[in-house]
């Protein structure tokens, strides 16, 4: 369709007098605006979600979601569906369906449990074990204030996440203390699906997501980013803007191929890992 698009463009510029590469080049911009593709063809789109964009649309604003950005992608006429999503705050890979049979399609893959998931999170401490597991049921959060707040306990939903040792590291914490701060650079791989899966069972073990407002040990930092009251008190308490938390691969099996995307964390992410 681009190519088409393009040939046609490029003889009415020619007319104007103008270069073909400057529309490839203008083109290639707004794409950029709207995300990063990884990888397309004519049934899926794999997508590296910005940190800080919801999937759905909660405002009419066109560029407020990612759905909403897809849509402006593959024009008016497009019916794309979002096969997994991320929190607001997560980054990374994202698979839409572009027509319902592929989304149908793909929600049987991602219920039959056959998807690799791995994630890279910056946490708190240092964790002590090179690698791990965390089996430990998640339910409603009767507790907090927060509606949309799970936790772990016994009569849960069973989730199991097992996760690596990438790197361990010192930070000074706040910027003006000489004191140092403890982090660890994780690999996570999920076993299981469930919402906040990742961050709960972190936070459980003692090792909470640096930026995480939810589960970082203070819900009120959640409430008072909801309620627009951050001050700048609390987001040097969380060091980043966004809870550093990243999908970095999808791999799955699909027409009889072998598929896997991956894509690498925002800036802010592994400046702050690699002391930049």
């Amino acid at each position: 369709m681009i190519a088409r698009t393009l040939s046609i463009v490029t003889i009415l510029l020619k007319i104007a007098r103008i270069e073909p590469t400057i529309l490839i080049h203008i083109y290639s911009q707004s794409v950029k605006k709207l995300f990063e593709v990884i990888y397309e063809d004519s049934d899926l789109l794999a997508i590296n979600k910005p940190a800080g964009l919801v999937c759905h649309p909660t405002k009419t604003d066109e560029y407020s979601s990612l759905i909403s950005r897809v849509r402006l992608y593959l024009g008016k006429d497009s019916h794309p569906q979002l096969v997994n999503r991320l929190d607001r705050e997560t980054s990374g890979v994202t698979i839409v369906a572009k027509c319902g049979v592929a989304a149908r399609q793909l929600r049987k893959i991602w219920e039959s449990r056959e998807v690799e998931k791995e994630y890279l999170a910056i946490v708190r401490g240092q964790v002590q074990v090179e690698h791990g597991t965390i089996d430990a049921p998640l339910g409603k959060d009767r507790l907090s204030q927060v509606a949309v707040k799970d936790c772990v306990r016994a009569d849960g939903a069973a989730a199991l996440t097992e996760f690596w040792v990438e790197k361990r590291f010192h930070r000074p914490q706040p910027p003006q203390s000489r004191n140092l701060s403890e982090f660890t650079l994780a690999r996570i791989r999920l076993h299981t699906g469930r919402k906040h899966q990742i961050r709960i069972h972190l936070a459980h073990i003692g090792h909470p997501i640096v930026g995480d407002k939810l589960y970082g040990g203070d819900e009120d930092l959640y409430l008072a980013l909801v309620e627009n009251r951050l001050t700048d008190e609390q987001r040097q308490r969380l060091i980043l803007p966004n809870q550093a938390l990243h999908a970095a691969r999808v791999g799955f099996v699909w027409n009889g191929s072998e598929m896997s995307f991956r894509t690498e964390p925002e800036h802010r992410f592994v400046e702050f890992v690699n002391g930049e």
